[in-house]
């Protein structure tokens, strides 16, 4: 699915034709498959408003309207029937049921990045919640939304929360101001607090890894830090350094390729396809010599949320490796062996990464870094492939099917669909 200001356009993965085109009251600025791919929702943040769309029905429709409370935040639950609004100033969440057409009210939702979090299973809800000038956590089963538990955390402004994948722990970390996450059972009992230091900026990104056995934090301090989930205590910490000196290490370094002109088969002026595929620069990898040593940009002191830090964390789908980006050295995605913890390879690309996420079906990495090529990346090697499209595609995120054949490439105001070829078996 796809939006164009006030149009709502469904179409089939494989073809690309359009199978729906729903017209919105207003533009939309958000929009959400439900769990089953039977139902998507539009959010107009401006009217506070939320439009539900049926596949199966398309003259179905559903309206829901805030009112005076006005909209910031619109999303579903885990069984696809429920939609949860975030009203204005965080003044509480509305639950609104498709089947019932029954309402609910959660009070005190807290303003942080992440507030709202689902056990992978659908059950439970845990909801970051402040009041009295103290942080809380509320626990909701989903099937009826009854409070499971309600308990105070030990954070002085909590920043954001997140479940394991198994849904036995919670994990509770505070602002950037102070170290310290906290990890909570389901029944609210507090297993253990890590804090790694004090009195310096703290935790800036964290990733459970699909088995739930280890917990990466990543910091300011260009480290991360995995703790196992036995004893909550670190067994080692990844150091992201501008020199990379191990020998066992495999860096790939992006270069720069002319591109190959066949003289006899060009037309003055060119077609403006030949033109953009032909005279665009190629890229390839070339393996380094180590020591090698890579771009590092020290950050301005005295600017507001500085450029510094573990930014960017994702565990492969096989809980093998972990794919990590130090703001300090924007240009580079550093792939962990997290069998061996160690660092098994270095992609170092010309430009500043955007964005990179794991293939969900196997160890395959694809990243892009605002132009117009994808790069990807597996144990066996990695490869840089130009879009072919007309004009100026600056790849600014990605996104990869639930199957793994296929991903979308999103520029600023198109998107293109990347279809990857199956090895015969």
């Amino acid at each position: 699915a796809s939006c164009v200001q006030y149009r709502l356009v469904v179409r089939d993965v494989n073809t690309l034709q359009i199978l729906q085109l729903y017209t919105c009251l207003d533009q939309i600025q958000y929009i959400e498959w439900s769990s089953d791919s039977l139902f998507i929702l539009c959010a107009m943040y401006k009217r506070g408003i939320v439009q539900v769309w049926s596949l199966e029905q398309p003259d179905w429709h559903c309206k829901i309207d805030e009112g005076s409370a006005g909209l910031v935040a619109s999303c579903w639950s885990p069984d696809g029937r429920h939609i949860l609004n975030t009203t204005e100033f965080h003044l509480r969440i509305t639950v609104w049921s498709l089947c019932t057409k029954s309402v609910s009210y959660i009070k005190y939702p807290k303003a942080c990045q992440q507030g709202i979090a689902f056990t992978r299973d659908g059950r439970y809800m845990a909801v970051a919640e402040r009041r009295d000038c103290k942080d809380f956590i509320s626990i909701f089963v989903c099937s009826d939304w009854q409070l499971l538990r309600h308990f105070d955390t030990g954070t002085q402004d909590l920043f954001g929360i997140e479940w394991a994948p198994n849904g036995c722990v919670l994990a509770v970390w505070d602002t950037c101001l102070e170290y310290k996450i906290l990890l909570y059972s389901l029944d609210g009992r507090l297993l253990a607090t890590y804090q790694a230091y004090e009195w310096s900026l703290g935790i800036k990104s964290i990733a459970w890894s699909p088995s739930s056995q280890f917990l990466a934090i990543g910091s300011y301090d260009e480290k991360v830090r995995i703790l196992n989930h036995v004893t909550w205590k670190k067994i080692t910490e990844f150091e992201h350094p501008a020199t990379i000196a191990n020998k066992t290490t495999i860096v790939y370094k992006e270069v720069e390729k002319s591109p190959s002109v066949e003289t006899e088969r060009l037309s003055f002026p060119p077609t403006r396809a030949l033109a953009s595929s032909r005279f665009s620069t190629q890229s390839k990898y070339d393996i380094s010599q180590v020591p090698v040593s890579l771009q590092y940009i020290k950050p301005v002191a005295d600017r507001a949320n500085p450029k510094m830090g573990i930014g960017m964390l994702a565990f492969s789908p096989d809980n093998c490796f972990l794919a990590t980006k130090n703001d300090n050295i924007p240009n580079v995605v550093w792939i962990w062996d997290i069998q061996k913890l160690k660092l098994f390879v270095v992609l170092e690309q010309l430009c500043a990464i955007q964005s990179f996420q794991w293939d969900p079906r196997q160890p395959r990495l694809a990243l892009c870094t605002g132009n117009s090529k994808v790069y990807l990346w597996s144990p066996a090697g990695c490869v840089s492939v130009q879009v072919p499209v007309e004009g100026d595609f600056q790849i600014v995120s990605l996104s990869w099917r639930s199957s793994g054949d296929s991903m979308a490439l999103l520029s600023k105001d198109n998107f293109c669909v990347c279809y990857l070829e199956r090895e015969e078996v």
